[in-house]
């Protein structure tokens, strides 16, 4: 009976084929410019390879090279609208740059993440990214410092590690400086969490743009939202029961916003005719499902994901970095809201 499997080809195999030695094979596998052997023969090779399907063991090659082409990515959850993003504009950028990617859950459990940097260093990642679906400060288990690490969406509350993260603030600017060409001047803040770096920033942005603006900055028009629809619903509805009611609301998220909308329309209100709403994260599965579609600033997740990897092969290529933190611009998604 036939064995289940067939035997693996061998680089010995290659060698018998082409009619050359082993060390032969494996200076061309390996790119060896200084090795003097005639194009006829590795041209041999190359066709005793595709002829045989002989694939190279990479773990030999990467110890042989001290290099493997691949670089590892841990992400909370894989699955999640935005870690998909990340992994999209990590993988796509890799790829050009003739790396591959593995990618693991580290799931918030710190056991969970420290196993997940041992298993890719064990297949010899060049560098890691780390990323998270919110925004904030992490730490990083030991192993992290024994290749390059680039963190996504958030930053070594140590100071010791290059990051990529949204400018919160340019995102908070934009959002409000659409409301206020839009004649807008009460403009309601439902804000996130006190004290995360997106509710700081958002709220830094919002109030520049209202200081650029002439506008004075009225407490009373924000508050938090804690990202949630329930929370947008019910903020919204104390705004709303003001006598002087905003005339627009700046949600701190887009789950926020749809809150927000329920208690628009409760009141018997229309947007934008009557209030207009800009939400935050462009959360494509509500914001342009709203109706009306909902006006929203962009986390760039995919962006985010891509520069992470230009600052990894600057690490493993040795080269210096202009900047321990990159910041990318968060777009505006426009749709009918404002």
């Amino acid at each position: 009976m036939a064995s289940s499997s067939a035997r693996r080809v061998t680089m010995s195999d290659v060698a018998t084929r082409a009619g050359v030695s082993r060390t032969t094979v494996s200076f061309v596998l390996n790119g060896r410019a200084d090795a003097a052997i005639p194009e006829e023969t590795r041209a041999r090779i190359r066709a005793a390879i595709a002829e045989l399907g002989y694939r190279p063991n990479a773990g030999a090659r990467a110890l042989a090279a001290k290099r493997s082409e691949w670089y590892g990515l841990i992400t909370e959850i894989v699955t999640a609208p935005f870690a998909v993003d990340v992994i999209k504009g990590a993988q796509d950028r890799a790829w050009a740059d003739g790396k591959f990617l593995l990618i693991t859950a580290g799931d918030s459990d710190p056991a969970m993440e420290a196993a997940a940097f041992d298993k890719l260093l064990e297949q010899r990642a060049e560098g890691l990214l780390y990323a998270t679906t919110w925004h904030r400060a992490v730490t990083l288990p030991p192993a992290a410092r024994e290749v390059p690490v680039v963190l996504v969406n958030c930053f070594d509350a140590r100071g010791a590690l290059p990051s990529v993260v949204p400018d919160e603030v340019a995102g908070g600017r934009t959002a409000t400086r659409r409301l206020i060409e839009a004649g807008h001047r009460r403009i309601g803040f439902i804000n996130l969490d006190a004290g995360i770096p997106a509710a700081v920033g958002r709220r830094q942005g919002y109030e520049q743009a209202l200081s650029e603006a002439g506008v004075p900055v009225d407490e009373g028009l924000i508050a938090p939202g804690h990202a949630t629809a329930d929370a947008g619903y019910a903020v919204a509805r104390a705004l709303l029961d003001r006598p002087d009611r905003p005339t627009a609301l700046f949600c701190g998220n887009d789950r926020t916003a749809m809150g927000a909308y329920d208690a628009i329309k409760e009141r018997g209100l229309r947007i934008p005719d009557d209030i207009a709403v800009i939400g935050f994260d462009n959360q494509e599965l509500i914001a342009a499902y709203l109706r009306p579609g909902l006006t929203t600033v962009a986390l760039p997740f995919e962006l985010m994901g891509a520069k992470g990897v230009d600052m990894l092969g600057a690490l493993t290529a040795g080269e210096p970095l202009d900047t321990t933190q990159v910041t990318v611009d968060c777009p505006l998604i426009e749709r009918s809201s404002v």
